[in-house]
């Protein structure tokens, strides 16, 4: 039987595993011994790909996994991780036995919220939960201490129930005012202070707060943006201990070339029109695949030469222009190094006014992942091609 390919189209990412091996280890050593690493991979590690970043955290100082729904832990499970997993948002109570079954520890953030579970444990269960505490996040949580001890009191009466764990969520951790930071510390250390019994894991600090803030360590922070090498904040970049390693690349490869003339115009709406005789290359993503139109003006690297996308990117294609004719088939990078060029994640999050979190999570699915180490390739991710 011949060998099939990996994928059938011309766009693709690359995830350097040797980086985000790097950044955890980093952290690791930056951290006192006695804290845990909890590695977050929610929304398929931020775009990079689940079970190979947890597996690659895990195997270079994380402890623990976390991750914001019950689907992403289970489908973990199912790609074969045995590591603990936390669920950080809500689950539905009558959806427990699922936690108990695959051993993962859900979220606990409402006081009638547990009470609806315990209804649906089975008397022989242990279920491991995490109280959050809403500290100023404004999402979910609890936030008083009458609600905190109702609900220490009811796990207590409850031996299917183990409090592993509390936490909370700083929201301006990575902004260089550290006010409603040391707010926030405040509010949980007292909440904390309230507790007859200390659980095992109490986390506070994400990428952020454990870079900058030993104080908010507690026993455990959470690594999120930072694994992936992308600083919190630019406003903070300054401040980090050690060099982060971005691990996400973004390619393409010209799959049509030509000449334009003084005046053509190229794509919806003719919004550009060639002012010379122009060469022009189509590349073989649009924003069905989360390179989206506001894109459009953006450059990419050809040869290592910065070369701009012209006309309105389309759901499947974008169109750049040359400065002269090359072969198709030549590789275009869109985020990454080529030659002298380098095009940072942090570049198309300023050209989109947003975070650098949202460039790799909307990079679809249907773009397959390479996955390298010592720079070769040791793993493939191609959703559309999964059983």
């Amino acid at each position: 039987m011949e060998n099939e390919s990996l994928f059938y189209r011309d766009t693709w990412v690359e995830v350097d595993l040797d980086h985000v091996a790097s950044n955890v280890m980093n952290m690791k050593q930056h951290l006192p011994s006695d804290v845990q690493l909890i590695a977050v991979v929610k929304a398929n590690a931020y775009g990079h790909g689940d079970v190979q970043i947890a597996r690659t955290a895990l195997q270079n100082g994380a402890e623990y996994l976390a991750v914001a729904f019950m689907d992403e832990a289970i489908a973990l499970r199912k790609k074969g991780i045995v590591a603990p997993i936390l669920v950080l948002g809500a689950s539905r109570p009558e959806d427990v036995h699922l936690a108990v079954k695959h051993h993962i520890t859900l979220t606990v953030f409402h006081y009638d919220w547990l009470q609806k579970a315990q209804e649906y444990l089975a008397d022989e269960a242990t279920l491991d939960i995490h109280i959050k505490v809403d500290t100023g996040m404004g999402r979910i949580g609890i936030r008083t201490k009458e609600e905190l001890n109702a609900i220490e009191n009811q796990v207590l009466r409850d031996p299917r129930i183990n409090m592993e764990g509390i936490f909370t969520h700083f929201a301006t951790a990575d902004e260089l005012d550290h006010t409603y930071f040391e707010q926030q510390l405040s509010v949980f250390n007292e909440l904390l202070s309230h507790l007859k019994t200390k659980p095992r894991l109490i986390h506070a600090s994400n990428s952020a707060a454990a870079l900058r803030f030993p104080i908010a360590n507690f026993n455990a922070i959470r690594m999120g943006i930072s694994m992936y090498g992308l600083t919190p904040s630019l406003e903070i970049e300054s401040e980090l201990p050690f060099q982060l390693q971005e691990a996400f690349t973004l390619h393409s490869r010209i799959i049509h070339v030509k000449k334009v003339h003084k005046g053509e115009r190229v794509s919806y709406g003719a919004t550009y029109e060639a002012e010379e005789d122009e060469w022009v290359g189509t590349l073989p993503i649009g924003y069905a695949d989360g390179w989206i139109r506001k894109l459009q003006g953006q450059d990419v690297l050809v040869n290592g030469m910065r070369v701009p996308i012209v006309g309105r990117i389309c759901m499947d294609q974008c169109m750049i222009k040359l400065p002269k004719g090359v072969d198709v088939g030549t590789v275009v990078t869109l985020i990454g190094e080529q030659g002298q060029g380098r095009i940072t994640i942090n570049e198309i999050a300023r050209t989109l006014d947003t975070i650098n979190y949202e460039i790799p999570c909307i990079i679809s699915n249907r773009v397959p992942r390479i996955y390298k180490s010592s720079g070769q390739m040791v793993g493939m991710e191609n959703s559309l091609l999964q059983n």
